[in-house]
């Protein structure tokens, strides 16, 4: 008896090397949060870096859309297990907001609008690997996924690109984040299937 069932022809050529283990191509680009939607008007948005010493940054949304901006095409993956391949985005690259700001941090906690923070290693954020993505397929970045601006880590799960992002606060130590302090996995590849703390 073939186990095969008939129609089957495996994955198509073009995600060879691009679909992690465990998850699924989708189309669709689903919405999944944890509370309710905030709403906040690009004229009252802003974003914060403070360093580990307490100094604070600020950018309003004219100054970030003043800073260099940037087009990136790049595959998602959420921990869910669907993953979206090829999602254009345009942002701001975070080397960015951090190239006048002296740290020894090693870790950041990024913050939320709606009180979400997600932790990230300082490492993965910088040299082109993270934006501050406000633009999505060419259209301003909606809401219900993340608008006005989002952080964009696409080599990581995708609940470490927290959506409705505010700030980002650099920390010496590592501070787990809402989900990681749920019990998702502090670091979060794909490629390594870390979605919890055992993986």
């Amino acid at each position: 008896m073939n186990p095969v069932s008939p129609g089957f022809r495996g994955r198509p050529r073009d995600m060879a090397g691009r679909l992690p283990p465990g998850q699924y191509p989708t189309e669709d680009f689903p919405v999944l949060s944890a509370g309710p939607t905030p709403r906040v008007p690009t004229e009252s948005w802003s974003f914060t870096v403070t360093s580990e010493s307490g100094h604070t940054h600020r950018w309003t949304w004219q100054e970030m859309m003043a800073l260099p901006q940037q087009e990136t095409v790049a595959d998602i993956h959420c921990v869910t297990r669907w993953s979206k391949f090829d999602t254009r985005w345009r942002g701001v690259p975070v080397d960015a907001f951090l190239a006048d700001v002296e740290t020894a941090a090693g870790h950041v906690v990024v913050s939320s609008h709606g009180g979400y923070t997600t932790n990230l290693p300082l490492a993965d954020v910088l040299d082109g690997q993270a934006w501050i993505a406000h633009t999505f397929d060419g259209y301003p970045l909606a809401p219900e996924h993340g608008g006005p601006a989002r952080l964009l880590v696409p080599h990581l799960y995708f609940w470490k690109s927290a959506k409705w992002v505010r700030g980002m606060r650099l920390t010496l130590d590592d501070e787990p984040g809402f989900w990681e302090s749920a019990g998702y996995h502090n670091y979060g590849d794909p490629w390594r299937e870390q979605r919890n703390w055992g993986d």
